[in-house]
């Protein structure tokens, strides 16, 4: 468990170094241009942005984002996650509290409880939710208006949305991985602010591993500055191409990002399935890995880098992965890709 302290500290290194404003935000650029526009009409109507739908994988920016938008309307900003919403008069109750022009960002959005779900329908279209006063046969409904607000969602699973929900939202937006050039940027505006002395080869290297993300991104910065510290005691010292690649060699990260969680996966569809097909549910029974951390962390980046390919049958190795792992390619796999 986290002592209250350390995770104060480990949020405010995060909120220092996240950014204010789409001036600050790398990245997404078609993305931001279009929030940029869509955020002055709504200055100019002088009514509150359309409600919105971030998707995309997790670490992304889809809270940052929601911030800017509250950051760059002059709104106040209220964040929930979906599953601590446990039935409508949790929602209910945090609808009735906004005020005109907040924003309220709903992350997980796609785990919202079916009738919370449903009360959002009111809110979000006609700004009016009904709740029941009274026990049994005694309850009343009453209507409840509620002043114009703009909804921000987030989701990893844009596909376990419901379609009324889905088409509730004005403007949608999918965060896409990002460039490793970008992903420099973020590192070396990040050692800036948290003072961390980072050579230019050291922050390449730290992007390329970082998995496309730039939540992976700046925790490896810091592990990596981590070790420099241990390593050479100096608060002076800059961290060097030679240091950081130490500093992986210790967490089991290859020149690839790969974990030893994303080495087990490969090696598993090695060598238990030659290759496969295998569906992910077998796999994380042999891992003992939870379903979702394989679905969600582990296997985009894989299919990502082409070391996985989904079929109707399951997963499947490329010939990528078997090179990658140092193996012989087996089985229908290898002629597959041979003849791709």
């Amino acid at each position: 468990m986290i002592e209250p302290h350390l995770q104060l500290e480990k949020n405010e290194q995060e909120n220092q170094v996240r950014p204010v404003s789409l001036a600050d935000f790398i990245g997404q650029k078609d993305l931001v241009e279009n929030l940029r526009s869509f955020l002055k009409a709504a200055s100019i109507r002088k009514e509150p942005l359309d409600h919105i739908l971030l998707s995309g994988p997790p670490g992304l920016g889809k809270t940052t984002l929601a911030r800017i938008v509250a950051q760059e309307t002059g709104a106040r900003f209220s964040q929930v996650t979906a599953p601590n919403i446990k039935r409508p008069g949790d929602l209910a109750k945090i609808l009735s509290g906004l005020s005109t022009h907040d924003v309220l960002f709903i992350d997980e959005i796609h785990r919202l409880p079916v009738a919370a779900e449903e009360l959002l329908y009111g809110a979000m279209e006609d700004r009016t939710i009904d709740i029941a006063v009274g026990d049994a046969v005694l309850a009343n409904s009453v209507q409840i208006t509620l002043p114009p607000f703009t909804l921000v969602g987030a989701t990893t699973r844009p596909g376990d949305l419901t379609a009324p929900l889905r088409d509730r939202f004005g403007i949608k937006f999918h965060l896409e991985f990002y460039e490793e050039d970008d992903l420099i940027k973020i590192i070396e505006r990040a050692s800036k602010l948290w003072k961390i002395p980072a050579e230019k080869n050291a922050t390449r290297a730290i992007a390329r591993r970082a998995r496309s993300t730039p939540r992976i991104a700046l925790h490896l910065l810091r592990r990596v500055w981590d070790y420099a510290l241990a390593e050479s005691e100096s608060l002076t010292k800059a961290v060097t191409e030679e240091a950081a690649k130490a500093a992986f060699e210790r967490m089991h990260i290859d020149a690839e990002g790969m974990t030893k969680l994303d080495r087990q996966l490969l090696l598993t569809i090695a060598n238990h399935y030659q290759g496969g097909p295998v569906g992910l549910k077998p796999l994380s029974s042999i891992l003992a890995e939870d379903l979702a951390t394989l679905e969600d962390f582990v296997e985009p980046y894989l299919v990502r880098r082409a070391f996985i390919r989904r079929t109707p049958r399951g997963r499947v190795l490329t010939k990528d992965a078997f090179q990658h792992l140092g193996l012989k390619p087996t089985g229908d796999v290898s002629l597959f890709d041979i003849l791709r």
